[in-house]
């Protein structure tokens, strides 16, 4: 059974504060990775923590070994332009969307 989650990122030793999300190194490897993940239905929701160098995914897994285990592969967290700081599981209770 699939269980939504929140993974928590901040800034890594390797990013660059004076520049933007899209300026930083191995951007499009990161943005091809995260793609991939978005179509096959891992990655629900993301984008950068603007103000902190970070950023916040929301993802759909099994558990939380998962979320670490796919996530480790990204090209920014490799070379140290993101930290994975949190895994935490969440339930859904508000939702717009629907």
């Amino acid at each position: 059974m699939k269980n939504t989650f929140i993974a928590i990122s901040s800034a890594g030793p390797n990013r660059d504060q004076s520049k933007g999300t899209r300026e930083q190194p191995f951007w499009d490897e990161h943005a091809a990775f995260i793609d991939q993940l978005v179509a096959d239905g891992f990655v629900l929701m993301g984008g950068p923590l603007v103000d902190e160098g970070g950023a916040l995914l929301i993802v759909s897994a099994e558990d939380e070994e998962q979320v670490r285990d796919k996530l480790k592969n990204d090209p920014w967290f490799e070379h140290g332009i993101l930290r994975l700081e949190s895994v935490k599981r969440w339930q859904i209770f508000i939702d717009k969307r629907n």
